[in-house]
């Protein structure tokens, strides 16, 4: 009877570790789709900035209003997670064809040091057109990651250079610049456009 209780409890608590799992997995799927309340509430992302595009005009939140828009923080020498959103982003305005003038893509420097106006413009020829490259002083830059609930920050390399860790949400963003959700590129790029679509 006594090995019969030692296993009981073994399973007990198995079954416990396993419930708390799930709940865990639970509250973040709530939180990311933003159908549970949370410390950061949908708005309290984003907010005023004014930074410069890669043509070297000057952007700000009220230039955005009126269009969804994709926000997308990153940097030029990212090896791939950067290049790869990029991509996808690229592939949801081609799928969204002549609409894609009525929505805007913002991918926003989290390295300003580095990424110049013609730096981000040279990079971003590699993508799609409407794909709007933002950079500016280190100050701009933190106030704009800061109204995003963005994280940034610089880790050294071997080599005496450094890297930037930072989020890689993509953020979606209505007419009228309030946060709506994380924006999932994780599918289909057709399926992706006729969700953003909706918003348009």
């Amino acid at each position: 009877m006594a090995e019969l209780s030692e296993r009981t409890k073994r399973l007990r608590l198995i079954a416990a570790a396993f419930c708390a799992g799930l709940a865990s997995v639970f509250l973040v799927m709530m939180f990311i789709t933003n159908n549970a309340p949370s410390a950061v509430a949908p708005s309290a992302v984003g907010g005023a900035f004014k930074l410069t595009d890669q043509n070297g005009a000057t952007v700000t939140d009220a230039d955005l209003k009126g269009k969804p828009y994709l926000v997308f923080f990153g940097f030029t020498h990212c090896p791939d997670v950067c290049p790869t959103t990029l991509f996808e982003v690229s592939e949801v305005m081609r799928a969204l064809g002549p609409k894609a003038d009525g929505t805007r893509a913002l991918f926003v420097t989290v390295d300003p040091e580095r990424d110049t106006p013609k730096v981000m413009k040279d990079y971003l020829s590699s993508f799609d057109p409407h794909l709007i490259g933002l950079s500016g002083t280190p100050e701009a830059v933190e106030k704009m990651t800061k109204a995003y609930r963005v994280y940034s920050r610089k880790v050294p390399t071997k080599d005496g250079d450094y890297t930037m860790d930072h989020t890689a949400l993509v953020y979606l963003m209505d007419k009228q610049g309030r946060f709506v959700a994380p924006f999932n590129l994780k599918r289909k790029p057709e399926e992706a456009a006729a969700d953003l679509s909706r918003y348009l």
